[in-house]
């Protein structure tokens, strides 16, 4: 079977629905040879940061050595004010090698604090709106770990796309990735099999013999069952891991209730 596609959200952009989260490839030695291998397979979303330290570098090579960027590209700004943002877009630019990104996103407005100063005027969404009016991005979106803030940013109105952690280990943002949908935002899902140390710990178990239902193609499995859900983007160091995901994506029937409750409590017993 083939990777299947999906709308993200109300952009008009259609993409597979296996993306490569690209904050950690670079710190492997086989970074570019994994995002070629993302590519070469069929992935055709990939979202970065300014503040990932080397990876607007990493996939901007990519794209050089390709003759060309085949792939949707989403960035986010870490700053919180008008001209800082826009500072950053340019500097993305300048660092993939483009005229034009397709989206740019306010990066982890996890905090009050973080909504008010991007949201107040002179704001960094004003510099991204500013930025969309130059033809330098196409969509705006915003990341956050914080549900309530989550709903507030797909009532605003304000974005194209939302990207939150949504796992078996977090499925209580299952909710807020249904109104996204329902209001034509597009859902990206961060951290879709586990993050933060659990796949490797899920890993270790698997090596000395644990055969339950807890493993990164079930997780993975977990998240793209859910139709509200645009993308999902787990992280890649290896290229043995993309054609693992691939692999999944490729070839997975969708899990019912009973499925996703048994793994969602195993995911609750991982550290027991």
């Amino acid at each position: 079977m083939a990777l299947r596609r999906r709308q993200l959200g109300n952009t008009g952009i259609s993409v597979v629905e296996l993306g490569l989260g690209a904050m950690d490839t670079p710190h492997s030695p086989q970074a570019v040879e994994t995002v070629m291998s993302a590519l070469d397979l069929g992935i055709d979303f990939i979202d970065t940061a300014r503040g990932y330290e080397g990876s607007e570098h990493l996939l901007g090579r990519v794209i050089r050595e390709r003759g060309g960027k085949t792939f949707v590209a989403a960035s986010k700004t870490f700053s919180h004010t008008a001209n800082g943002s826009q500072w950053e877009i340019d500097k993305s630019l300048s660092v993939l090698g483009v005229p034009f990104i397709d989206l740019y996103q306010l990066h982890d407005i996890s905090t009050e604090r973080a909504w008010d100063e991007a949201m107040a005027d002179g704001g960094a969404l004003d510099g991204l709106k500013t930025a969309q009016y130059r033809g330098l991005i196409g969509h705006i979106g915003i990341s956050t770990h914080d549900l309530a803030l989550a709903r507030r940013a797909i009532e605003s109105g304000e974005f194209a796309t939302v990207m939150v952690e949504h796992s078996a280990f977090f499925p209580e943002s299952a909710p807020v990735i249904e109104l996204a949908a329902e209001r034509g935002v597009g859902v990206i899902v961060m951290r879709p099999v586990g993050g933060s140390g659990r796949t490797s710990a899920m890993r270790g178990r698997i090596e000395r013999g644990y055969t339950g239902p807890l493993t990164p193609a079930n997780l993975l499995r977990y998240v793209l069952s859910n139709p509200a859900v645009s993308v999902a983007i787990p992280g890649a160091r290896f290229p043995s891991r993309i054609i693992e995901n691939v692999a999944t994506a490729s070839d997975y029937t969708a899990m019912d209730e009973p499925e996703r409750r048994e793994l969602e409590a195993e995911a609750a017993r991982l550290y027991e």
